[in-house]
């Protein structure tokens, strides 16, 4: 005869199953709205880098809508000056690139030798089709390939909208909102919160503003030395250098090199040669002198940590990831310093091959 289970085993395992079966539906619901979910923590984290400068502005007497306003403003005005210094001289490259490849296809009319074997446009043409017959296949493709660059323009411009919305709500009705927040703890840990979020205001502000330093001073820098080498239109390759080298985390060096190169290459192979001195010269300053200067004042965030984060960032999100890391990292990095009990360490204990025998202990952040 076939027991009955207990009732308390049966309703727990009725709560498992409910418990599992939420779960399932949370992760499912929040897959399907991830990207709001993402502006909404990109929002989260401009609206704690943009804090200190709204709040200085509400402690001179601004109302927070009008001062969120005034900062958003301020900022999309740099991004946009940015891009009118930066993008011009891209077109007079791309432009320049173009002619030197119709200039090398009218060289291919008269036969040419490359490793022993002799090339023309007539005989390319002859294997490959006439050039309007090839302009004619490929039409569809380049018109698909249009559209769905219109496309992820319009997608872009449409995240960006949502994200300044929910950055100017988080910052405009910031105080209300951190009051709503506390209050759902009890009055003992509402101090302690109130802390972590003081905490992640000053680590992401203080990581913003390390960046436009080093950004203001590779920018600055490279563009001197793009002058001197003479590469054309310095100052739009330097800003862009100092833009994408410091706001795109471990990779954003290689990234910005390319630019310029390309551009020294077009003018002369010995030009790219002292290009790629100046970037690798200004990189080995920067990475061993500048920036550890700058960000121990900033963030105090361990290089291994940061390079860590950076990398996990890449794997998770993308360049977008790699931005966020770094000052999630020193949020942690700062919360786990100022919670975990430091003790006192004998210098002998901990291997210190200069200490006397005195006992250190690592004083708390935050």
């Amino acid at each position: 005869m076939e027991r009955d289970l207990p009732p308390f085993l049966n309703a727990l395992l009725w709560r498992i199953v409910l418990a599992a079966l939420l779960t399932a539906a949370a992760l499912w619901a929040a897959w399907q709205v991830r990207s709001l979910l993402l502006a909404l923590l990109v929002a989260l984290f401009l609206s704690f880098a943009f804090e200190p400068a709204v709040a200085a502005l509400a402690h001179r007497g601004w109302p927070r809508t009008r001062a969120t306003g005034v900062v958003l403003l301020l900022a999309v005005l740099v991004i946009v000056g940015v891009g009118f210094v930066v993008l011009p001289p891209f077109v007079r490259q791309v432009a320049t690139l173009l002619d030197r490849a119709t200039d090398f296809l009218d060289d291919l009319g008269t036969e040419v030798e490359v490793f022993g074997y002799r090339y023309s446009l007539d005989t390319l043409t002859d294997s490959a089709g006439s050039i309007s017959d090839l302009i004619g296949r490929y039409a569809s493709t380049v018109a698909n390939q249009l559209a769905g660059v219109v496309g992820a323009i319009g997608s872009l411009i449409i995240r960006t909208f949502t994200v300044l919305l929910f950055t100017f709500f988080l910052l405009a009705d910031g105080p209300r909102l951190r009051r709503r927040l506390f209050a759902a703890f009890p009055p003992e840990r509402q101090r302690e919160v109130a802390r972590m979020w003081e905490i992640s205001i000053q680590k992401t502000g203080g990581y913003v503003a390390s960046r436009l330093q080093l950004a203001l001073i590779s920018a600055a820098v490279h563009s001197i030395l793009f002058a001197i080498v003479g590469l054309p239109s310095p100052v739009a390759y330097g800003v862009w250098v100092g833009v994408i080298s410091q706001f795109i985390p471990a990779v954003g060096g290689y990234i910005a090199a390319v630019i310029p190169l390309l551009a020294a290459l077009a003018v002369e192979p010995s030009l790219a040669l002292w290009v790629l001195v100046v970037l690798l010269g200004y990189q080995q300053v920067e990475n061993y002198w500048l920036a550890p200067k700058i960000t121990a004042q900033r963030m105090s965030l361990h290089p291994a940590i940061g390079f860590g984060a950076a990398v996990a960032g890449i794997l998770l999100m993308g360049a977008l990831g790699a931005f966020l890391a770094l000052p999630v990292a020193a949020i942690g990095q700062a919360l786990v310093s100022t919670y975990l009990a430091q003790h006192p360490v004998e210098s002998t204990i901990a291997g210190d091959e200069d200490g006397d025998g005195r006992s250190d202990v690592v004083e708390a952040e935050g």
